[in-house]
């Protein structure tokens, strides 16, 4: 006989299939609940446990992806995009790339090519960053460790048909103030980030571990309510995109050892070190 943990899991497998299979159809959240024989209210909160995001944030990254092969692969219009993938229109469609990719169809179909990124090199307490921004805010910001053409084309990978200008512009210079300023008006610098739904999700909640503090990858999931995430919260912490600003840095393993760091475990050392003597100065 099958326990409820088994039954829950087949539940939630089978609505996962069927949102797959049929995802172009957009279905509601009361027709996936009734597949799998639920109420609306108890499949969005089981959905929720097992997968980590909601129905409704499942589809949208499912016609997203499909989207993106079609606009891609297909080179199909906006249009055309839109009709395949369920939605009623090139506005949802605008709409979805804007909230789940942090660019518009356009821009993801011409590989940023409608983008305009700004692009400077700052020294740090912890050595050169290469920052990015486009007109909506810092889009890339990582330690160029003195090699900056490696760097920039560590950038142009993420936006290979973007047009660039080695400019220092006000956003820029709002990030680097962050090593001289006060933390606290972080909220001043805007961020132009691109990511699954919960992957942004996760960089939100690190934004909210204060200067001077820690958190494990078991206690960044439990603030996600997703205490079975650990591994899942790994693998966001590691692509974000944004060093330092998102403090990816004060994610610890649970044996209180600091762990590996995008840019060197002897940084993120020296990172966290820094940090503990400003907030214990209260600057």
């Amino acid at each position: 006989m099958e326990t409820q943990y088994e039954i829950d899991y087949n539940r939630i497998a089978e609505a996962i299939d069927y949102l797959r299979l049929n995802h172009k159809l957009q279905p509601t959240l009361e027709q996936a609940a009734r597949h799998v024989s639920l109420s609306p209210f108890h499949f969005q909160r089981m959905f929720k446990d097992w997968a980590g995001v909601t129905p409704k944030q499942f589809l949208q990254y499912l016609s997203i992806e499909h989207a993106k092969f079609i606009l891609k692969d297909k080179q199909a219009s906006l249009f055309d995009a839109a009709y395949q993938t369920g939605l009623s229109g090139t506005g949802r469609l605008h709409d979805l790339f804007i909230k789940v990719e942090g660019m518009t169809p356009g821009e993801y179909k011409n590989g940023g090519e409608q983008l305009h990124i700004n692009y400077s090199f700052a020294e740090s307490p912890f050595g050169t960053m290469l920052v990015a921004s486009t007109t909506k805010g810092i889009c890339y910001m990582a330690f160029a460790d003195d090699d900056e053409v490696e760097a920039f084309a560590e950038l142009q990978k993420c936006f290979p048909n973007a047009t660039y200008n080695q400019f220092l512009d006000t956003m820029q210079q709002n990030a680097i103030f962050i090593f001289t300023q006060d933390w606290s008006k972080l909220s001043d610098i805007k961020l132009h980030l691109k990511g699954t739904p919960f992957q942004l999700k996760v960089w939100e909640t690190l934004l909210k571990v204060p200067m001077g503090g820690l958190i494990t990858y078991g206690g960044l999931a439990g603030n996600l309510q997703n205490p079975n995430a650990s591994r899942a919260v790994g693998s966001a912490v590691g692509d974000n995109p944004v060093a330092f600003l998102i403090p990816c840095h004060r994610v610890i393993k649970s044996t209180g050892e600091t762990g590996q760091y995008h840019w060197g475990s002897q940084r993120k050392n020296a990172m966290i070190g820094w940090e503990a003597s400003k907030a214990f100065a209260g600057v």
